[in-house]
């Protein structure tokens, strides 16, 4: 590591056989990486971005034996099904009796607007780690963009001339919906099932929506043949069904308990303990949550506040020195513009953040009265977290909550 005199940045250099990047500290405290050398032959280089975009972080480590060849088949599962549906909607095409020519340019137009649902998804497939943080906002956010992508395609005769358009945009929508919907379906039953039952709930919960999708599609055709028969009947009908269908999503999601921890979670469990002594429940945070703006975290101790963890960086002047007061922990602390944050170590557990941001809420209310966040306050907030966390983490255990991860969403991590 390097280090110039006044404000310099800090940077380092971590080099393998065949990469080298460097690692630098910018003013605004951000941890920047930029690749200086890589020899690697182009197939590595191929390989490893394909392996970043459609593997799971830390693969083959991160999951259990099997998923390479469960992927394998998967994908020519999906090749066969894909080539199979090219094929169904050009039949289909015929058999409503266009004539060849038109129909395979028709067809060829209904494939390309189906394409572009897949676009939508891959690029939704990047934001995985913020689902699972966040899974009842992303939840909300899919059928969002659904209906978007709905109101576009009831748009679409008013503009035939842009068909493909329209509907392309509105399959786009669509296919980030899709796979924000799928990717936080797991979450969400997960937190209702409190014998095991995982399993039976999900095939109890998709054989409901089914059951509510036909009887859907039975109101649907019967309004297409009466008030909607016409444009304007569709431009009523439509934004209230989709009203409906966004304050029942909503409804849905502040009902759900989610147990696991997130900065959101963990800043009202942490604050709720200082401020009322108390240890909350899944169940009594489900209504506290924001579902529509990142979570406005409550001030702690009157001025200071606690639970910025992870969205800034500790500043490199102070990093040496704040590592020597918690030399045995997967976190580091630090005040900054009114506020502490909180960097955690790249295998740092649930519990490992929930120490940290105890240390962080009791320095934040000794700051308050010294006005001074010194390493003599840090010490001081962290032999108070230790005499208070066995106690607590016990108490969160036994409420239900899930201690052993913590979801942060940004990947925000550190290896010191």
């Amino acid at each position: 590591m390097e280090k110039n005199e006044g404000e310099a940045p800090v940077f380092w250099f971590e080099s393998s056989d065949s990469l080298c990047c460097r690692h630098q500290f910018e003013p605004d405290g951000q941890l920047s990486v930029m690749l200086v050398d890589d020899s690697r032959p182009l197939y590595q280089k191929v390989a490893g971005s394909f392996m970043n975009k459609f593997f799971p972080s830390g693969y083959p480590y991160s999951v259990n034996e099997g998923y390479l060849r469960y992927t394998q088949f998967r994908a020519v599962q999906h090749v066969t099904s894909a080539a199979l549906s090219v094929l169904s909607t050009q039949s289909l095409l015929f058999a409503a009796g266009l004539r060849p020519t038109p129909a395979q340019a028709t067809a060829v137009s209904w494939i390309l607007k189906d394409g572009m649902q897949h676009v939508g998804k891959l690029l939704c497939s990047n934001w995985g780690a913020r689902m699972d943080s966040e899974p009842k906002r992303w939840r909300l956010l899919a059928d969002v963009l659904y209906d978007l992508g709905s109101g576009l395609e009831v748009l679409s005769p008013l503009c035939p001339h842009l068909f493909l358009e329209m509907a392309g945009l509105g399959n786009f929508a669509k296919g980030m919906a899709v796979v924000a919907a799928r990717a936080t379906r797991l979450p969400i039953y997960s937190s209702f099932a409190k014998e095991g039952n995982l399993s039976d709930l999900f095939a109890k919960g998709e054989a409901f929506s089914t059951l509510c999708n036909v009887i859907g599609m039975g109101i649907g055709i019967k309004l297409a043949s009466t008030v909607c028969a016409s444009m304007q009947g569709k431009l009523v009908a439509g934004p209230l069904l989709s009203i409906l269908h966004i304050y029942s999503v909503s409804e849905e999601m502040r009902a759900t308990p989610i147990n696991t921890l997130n900065p959101g979670r963990t800043a009202m469990i942490v604050t709720d303990f200082l401020e009322e002594g108390i240890v909350s429940s899944p169940a009594d945070l489900r209504y506290r949550e924001n579902l529509l703006f990142p979570l406005q975290l409550k001030e702690d101790a009157g001025t200071v506040r606690v639970g910025r963890a992870l969205h800034n960086v500790i500043k490199p002047s102070r990093l040496l020195e704040l590592k020597q007061v918690f030399p045995k922990e997967k976190f580091l602390l630090n005040c900054e513009n009114k506020c502490i944050d909180m960097v955690l170590d790249q295998d740092a557990s649930g519990e490992d953040a929930l120490r940290g941001w105890l240390v962080a809420a009791y320095a934040a209310q000794i700051k308050n009265s010294s006005h001074e966040l010194s390493a003599y306050v840090l010490q001081d907030a962290y032999k108070k977290m230790n005499g208070v966390f066995p106690v607590f983490l016990k108490e969160l255990q036994n409420k239900g909550w899930h201690t052993d991860r913590f979801l942060d969403g940004t990947g925000s991590r550190f290896t010191f």
